[in-house]
């Protein structure tokens, strides 16, 4: 026999899931961190291809749950939209390691450690506030996260100006500037995933609370 509380237990499966894609997607962005930090040692990309591996693999898991369970301690749609919000991190940062693996010689000279920090930053908002949901609804700790990725990613939008204004002043060479914009724009993609998968926690706590 059993109980409503067994029901709706914070041990519900997707929790795990979500978690284990949460993780998936930090780990990606640590790897992206040491690329970054020593572009021309790596010749792989299988760290990242590995974590996409997984990440889908979760995603594909999460999706089959959703239509085999009979009760969720989330709604079925808000677990959904939170996977594919989780599922694109780890997507976007492999397409800029394939970018910098390629050409690792065109980011000579570009100083990357403001976007390394404040990837950093991101992911462990986004995983401290998915690990969160399971402990319960606190709404002031979700708003505090989610504040902080708005943060972050409107300091990466002044930042996305800063660095394409001297590509446009004719001081680079075409290549490497066409090579840079795309980066540019990758990197601050990943930053708007981390934001939208905040925002998808944040809708989640509010319907709870």
């Amino acid at each position: 026999m059993f109980s409503l509380q067994e029901l709706f237990s914070p041990k519900d499966k997707f929790f795990d899931l979500l978690e284990a894609s949460a993780g998936e997607a930090r780990t990606s962005v640590q790897a992206l961190i040491q690329l970054i930090g020593n572009p021309r040692n790596v010749k792989s990309l299988e760290v990242f291809s590995e974590s996409r591996r997984k990440e889908k693999q979760v995603t594909s898991a999460i999706s089959d749950a959703i239509c085999t369970t009979f009760v969720t301690a989330i709604e079925r749609e808000d677990i959904e939209a939170l996977s594919q919000a989780l599922y694109k991190i780890p997507k976007t940062v492999e397409k800029i390691g394939e970018r910098i693996v390629l050409a690792p010689h065109l980011l000579a000279g570009v100083d990357l450690s403001r976007h390394a920090a404040m990837l950093d930053s991101a992911t462990l908002s986004v995983t401290t506030m998915v690990t969160a949901m399971r402990k319960g609804w606190d709404l002031d700790e979700m708003r505090a996260h989610n504040a902080k990725l708005q943060a972050i990613e409107g300091e990466a939008d002044r930042m996305m100006f800063e660095l394409l204004k001297p590509l446009y002043d004719g001081s680079t060479e075409p290549v490497k500037a066409l090579f840079l914009k795309d980066l540019f724009e990758l990197l601050e993609k990943v930053i708007d995933r981390c934001r939208d998968a905040g925002n998808v926690i944040n809708q989640i706590v509010l319907k709870n609370t």
